[in-house]
C-alpha cells in the first residue's frame, strides 16, 4: 500500500467515516464492527423489517438469481416499488399483512454489506429509526479501544459513479452522535464532520430528508412515506446485524 492509500484508512482513529464500497475497503480493515447506513432506503427498510421479526437476506441488484436465492431461502423476493407485494420501500414492509424472510436486493446498501460480510466479526444496518439503539450496543459491548468503521453507501450518477448523499452523512453523524463521550477522542476528521452535520440539521431533520435531492426524488415518484418512515429518528430499539447472510435482530 503506498503513503497515499495508507493516509486514507485513517489509522491513527478508532471511529472512521467513508463512503461507498472502495471507502469501505480502505477504513474497515481491523474494525471490530462496520456500519452500513443507506437511509433512503435500504437500511430503513432493514430496520422496519427487523422491528417485525423477519429477516433480511441482502442481494445483488438486477442479479437474474434472486428468485432461485429467494425460493432456496424460503424468502419472499422483494420487488419494485410500486408493484404489489414487498419491495425497496420501508412503507411496503410496515404494511405487509406478514414478514419473516425477505430478499431484499439493493444497489447501494445491499451491495456494501455483501462487501463487507466475512471481512470485519460484525456489520450492522443503521439509519436514523435504530442509529442510537446501535450506538449503545456498541458502548455495551465493544472495548473501548475498538475500531468503529462507519460507512455511508450513498447514491450513484447516471454512469455508475458514487453520488454523496445528504441522507447517509446524516444518518452515520446520528450513530456517531450518539456513541459515548469517551469515544469521540478517537473520531477522525471525516466522522466528526458527519456527526456535525446532524447535529447542525437535527432540529429540522425531517423538512431536510425531504428536501434533500434524494427524498425529493421519492416525493416527486410518490414516495413520500418512506421519506417520513427514514426520518423517524430513534424510532427503534431493534438493533440490525448480517448473521449468517441475513440481518437479523442482534
Amino acid at each position: 500500500m503506498s503513503e497515499v492509500q495508507a493516509a486514507h484508512r485513517q489509522l491513527p482513529f478508532t471511529v472512521r467515516f467513508e463512503w461507498g464500497p472502495d471507502g469501505a475497503m480502505a477504513v474497515a480493515p481491523g474494525a471490530e464492527l462496520a456500519v452500513v447506513v443507506d437511509v433512503l432506503c435500504f437500511t430503513t427498510c432493514v430496520s422496519v423489517a427487523v422491528d417485525r421479526g423477519a429477516e433480511v437476506f441482502p442481494y445483488r441488484w438486477k442479479d437474474g438469481t434472486a428468485a432461485d436465492f429467494a425460493a432456496a431461502q424460503d424468502a419472499v423476493l422483494a420487488g419494485r416499488r410500486g408493484g404489489s407485494g414487498v419491495s425497496l420501500s420501508p412503507a411496503s414492509l410496515r404494511s405487509a399483512p406478514a414478514l419473516d424472510r425477505v430478499v431484499l436486493p439493493s444497489p447501494n446498501g445491499s451491495a456494501l454489506a455483501h462487501s463487507l460480510a466475512g471481512t470485519v466479526p460484525r456489520v450492522a444496518a443503521v439509519c436514523l429509526r435504530n442509529a442510537r439503539a446501535t450506538a449503545e450496543w456498541a458502548a455495551r459491548n465493544l472495548p473501548p479501544a475498538a475500531v468503529i468503521a462507519v460507512i455511508a453507501a450513498g447514491e450513484k450518477w447516471p454512469d455508475g459513479g458514487l453520488r454523496p448523499a445528504l441522507e447517509d452523512q446524516l444518518g452515520a453523524g446520528a450513530f456517531l452522535a450518539a456513541l459515548p463521550e469517551h469515544r469521540r477522542s478517537g473520531f477522525s476528521p471525516e466522522a466528526q464532520w458527519a456527526m456535525d452535520a446532524f447535529m447542525a440539521a437535527e432540529p429540522r431533520l425531517g423538512g431536510t430528508l425531504l428536501e434533500s435531492s434524494s427524498g425529493r426524488e421519492l416525493v416527486f415518484g410518490g414516495y413520500q412515506e418512506d421519506v417520513e418512515i427514514a426520518a423517524e429518528l430513534n424510532g427503534s430499539a431493534a438493533v440490525a446485524f448480517l448473521d449468517g447472510g441475513a440481518f437479523r435482530r442482534a
